[in-house]
């Protein structure tokens, strides 16, 4: 089985950055123009034209192309994030059926080095860090080809994100939700996780998956 949960806000203080070739470090964002002003960071999207004229996802792509080398000190994607709920996720099932759903960056692998981002489909998050429907984005799509079930957990915002992703994926797609009325998520079996939780919830619907209390 294939398991996807989404990105969080919180992620570790030490996370990599990619750097400009002055050196600066580069935080990516969705809306550059509109976030605060910071000398320590030069904001991007990561689809933008980076300083070598290929787009900031085409040099984390090629950063990742060099097994053993990480002199930036990006981390791991289900590394990167403060929730313990990726880390248990990768005993539970391994890293090559972790999946990442990242507003930022799209489906990547568990084990696929990412650097330190801001974006985010949530409407409770700053203007700058929102990721809108409209926005394009290229984003990376990792999921292999085959026939074994894909299980999703997250938040309704991401939801359209996943279906568009995995609208490819030969094996049953299954998405759990915690709202009063279902997602629309075309080919994909919707479960309703019955929780009082309101806010991450997804994080105790994959603890309840680790525990086997979910059919």
């Amino acid at each position: 089985m294939i398991v996807v949960i989404q990105c969080a806000s919180g992620k570790k203080p030490d996370a990599g950055h990619l750097r400009r070739t002055n050196g600066q470090e580069v935080m990516f964002v969705a809306d550059p123009e509109i976030a605060p002003a910071d000398e320590s960071y030069s904001y991007a999207r990561p689809d933008d034209v980076s300083d070598t004229g290929e787009s900031w996802r085409a040099v984390l792509f090629t950063y990742n192309a060099t097994p053993g080398s990480n002199p930036l000190h990006l981390l791991p994607a289900w590394q990167l994030y403060n929730n313990k709920t990726y880390e248990m996720l990768v005993d539970h099932c391994g890293l090559d059926r972790l999946f990442i759903l990242s507003a930022g960056w799209g489906l990547v692998r568990a084990d696929f080095l990412i650097p330190a981002y801001d974006i985010t489909f949530s409407a409770s998050g700053a203007m700058y860090k929102r990721r809108r429907s409209k926005d394009c984005y290229g984003d990376s799509n990792m999921l292999p080809k085959s026939q074994e079930p894909i299980v999703f957990f997250g938040g309704k915002d991401y939801v359209n994100l996943f279906c568009t992703l995995s609208s490819d994926a030969r094996g049953r797609r299954t998405v759990w939700y915690n709202s009063k009325g279902a997602p629309r998520a075309p080919g994909c079996l919707v479960r309703r996780f019955h929780t009082t939780t309101r806010t991450n919830w997804h994080y105790e619907c994959a603890k309840a998956f680790i525990s086997g209390k979910l059919q």
